[in-house]
């Protein structure tokens, strides 16, 4: 004895509730595999429930038979594309599968199938349900594909990205160093004038000290020896000023006077500056000496003075 649709439907590896629902919305084997295919996302519980509600709709029908074929009728055939169906469950599913309303009776009785056309129905439903897993399976075969190449590209890309970045940190270090070593030679270069200065400025003052002991002028340096050289040509203008080192108890002090300056305009600002009176100046190559109310009316080009001269203040 041949198994029939549900047992068929159990042995493919569908659940036995949910292969008797699809047995019951089709009303054959085929029909049953379409309708598991079209509601495999579904849960059985969903199933159920919508079974139950469309039982409850059917029964508050006042025509219990709208499902079925009309007396007379043996089949309805869909005039949109020529299919034969036994009952009007079948011809239901197919139209809300295909979207197809044009439908008819017919007198003409759809023989069961036989055993044969069973299995032949059956493999050719396999034979779908392997193309259709190939093609599921060809279409993930290239998802995936796909979904690698846009990983492929967005490494390269982030690789891409990490190698500019550390480019220009190359190039930014190399300008960091080359601007170090540049700061560096300019560091030494300020060094060396330094010392070169500081070597200068001690020289002057041992040859300032030097011509202090001895009583004369010390030379002037050799900058202003060169800045006056153009001067030279103009007598005037090198004895209008008065160069005077001089030396008093709270130290040494430098002042540059008019050649027209008295000594008594020279004491006054030495006396405002250090708040002591001004009796005296006085030389010591040669040796003179001027007094406070006796030579203070002389000018400093009058005193021999002009243009530099050492005084001892007293």
């Amino acid at each position: 004895m041949g198994q029939t649709d549900l047992e068929v439907l159990v042995d493919m590896g569908f659940e036995r509730a949910r292969a008797e629902l699809a047995v019951k919305k089709s009303g054959g084997l085929q029909g049953a595999l379409n309708w598991l295919e079209e509601n495999q996302d579904k849960s059985l519980e969903e199933l159920q429930a919508s079974a139950a509600s469309t039982a409850k709709a059917d029964d508050d029908e006042e025509d219990d038979s709208s499902g079925n074929i009309p007396e007379g009728a043996k089949s309805l055939v869909c005039n949109d594309c020529g299919k034969r169906f036994k009952n009007g469950d079948l011809a239901a599913f197919h139209a809300s599968k295909t979207q197809h309303t044009d439908f008819s009776e017919s007198t003409e009785e759809i023989a069961p199938l036989t055993e044969e056309e069973k299995k032949q129905r059956l493999e050719e439903l396999r034979q779908k349900l392997a193309q259709k897993r190939e093609r599921m399976a060809l279409v993930d075969k290239e998802e995936q594909k796909r979904n690698e190449q846009i990983k492929r590209k967005a490494t390269k890309e982030t690789q891409d990205l990490k190698e500019e970045l550390a480019r220009k940190e190359q190039i930014k270090e190399a300008a960091k160093k080359r601007q170090e070593k540049l700061d560096d030679l300019e560091a030494k270069k300020r060094i060396k004038a330094k010392i070169e200065a500081d070597k200068a400025e001690r020289k002057r003052k041992e040859e300032e000290a030097k011509a202090l002991r001895e009583g004369r002028a010390p030379a002037a340096p050799a900058a202003a020896a060169v800045a006056a050289a153009p001067a030279a040509a103009r007598p005037a203008a090198s004895h209008n000023e008065a160069r005077l080192r001089l030396q008093t108890a709270k130290g040494n002090f430098m002042k540059t006077l008019a050649a027209d300056a008295t000594l008594f305009e020279l004491a006054q600002q030495l006396e405002s500056e250090n708040g002591v009176p001004v009796a005296s100046f006085s030389t010591t190559f040669p040796r003179k000496t001027w007094q406070a109310g006796v030579d203070f009316g002389q000018t400093l080009k009058e005193a021999g003075l002009v243009p530099s001269a050492v005084l001892i203040v007293t």
